[in-house]
This record gives structure tokens, sequence and C-alpha cells, in this order.
């Protein structure tokens, strides 16, 4: 019996019953996790927003119906409409996770190094949350759950062939993103 073959069986059981949704759960919340952590960049968002991807399909397991693709795949969309969802309603100011602040004052890691390392990762992210929707996903789907092309071109509804011509696609704009040297408030200066 193959994993998909298995897997099938376990979504088919969990229609009639929720613990076996839970070997579901098991098998896909650390994934879920990261890829909505990744989209959010804050671990209390992202825990509330993986529950709510979670009880969402276990709400609608009822109605799933396996299409050829991967469960994964459905809750992959079910994570993605949760983040937009949250995206949207969302304020535009920004938010400082005082744990985060904590945990690193804690590791006695130089404060210039940490300033260095988080002044990067903002251009990055900044430079990232400035490319299309789409292209920020197969970012997160491919560096963060670390899918191949064939799952991330099934979480996407895409060819494999599509997706290797999006990836590309997508580094060099980001590489032009980041070679204009982003400004401050997000804009290419």
């Amino acid at each position: 019996m193959s994993i998909e073959e298995n897997e099938a069986a376990v979504v088919e059981r969990a229609k009639e019953d929720p613990a076996a949704f839970g070997l579901l759960y098991q098998r896909y919340v650390k994934k879920i996790y990261n890829y909505v952590y990744y989209r959010t960049g804050n671990h209390h968002d992202a825990e509330d927003l993986t529950a709510r991807t979670f009880y969402h399909a276990l709400s609608n397991i009822g109605r799933y119906q396996n299409r050829g693709v991967p469960f994964s795949a459905w809750l992959y969309r079910i994570a993605h409409n949760q983040v937009a969802n949250w995206h949207r309603d969302r304020s535009r100011r920004k938010v400082i996770a005082l744990d985060e602040l904590v945990v690193a004052s804690r590791r006695k890691v130089a404060p210039e190094s940490l300033i260095e390392a988080a002044e990067e990762r903002d251009v990055l992210l900044k430079a990232i949350r400035q490319l299309p929707p789409e292209r920020q996903q197969l970012l997160i789907l491919k560096f963060t759950t670390e899918l191949s092309n064939a799952e991330i071109g099934q979480v996407m509804g895409r060819s494999e062939g599509a997706i290797k011509s999006l990836y590309h696609r997508t580094l060099l704009a980001l590489r032009e993103k980041l070679a204009g040297k982003i400004g401050a408030d997000g804009e290419m200066s």
C-alpha cells in the first residue's frame, strides 16, 4: 500500500471518525505551521492561523473529494486562504513580537550582529512582499516547507514545468529588487 493509498484511507476514515483526523493533523501540522509562519512572520498569528486551518479542514472534511492530488494540497489551499484573509483584515501598523526580543536577549548575541541580521532579513522580506502573491507563495512553499516542484504544482494548481518557469522568473525579479536597494518605505530607491 503506497503512502497516497494509505492517506486516502485515513481521509475517508476521518470523514466518519474525528479521531482519524488526528493522524492527518500529526502528519501535516508542522508543515502547515511553517508555511503560515513565513507568510505572517509572527509565531502567535501562525499558531492561530494554523489552528483555524485545521478547524476549517475538520469542519469540511466531509466535502473533501480526492481529485488525484495529495490531501496536503487541500490543506495548503485552506492555509493560503486563512493567511490572505489575515493580511486583508490586519491593520497596517507594525507589530513587534515582545517574546522574540526577550529570547534574543537571552542568547547573549552581540546586539550589532542581531541588528545586522534583522536588517538583512527585513530587506529580503520587503523585496519578497513586493512580489505578486503567487510568487510569494511559491518561495514559501519551496524554502520553508521544502516541497518539490511537482508538489508545489499540485498545491498551486499548475504543472511542474510552469512552477519551474515561475520559480526562475521569481528569482530574477527578486534579484532585481535587491539590486535596486529597497528603501525604508518598501519602495525601490
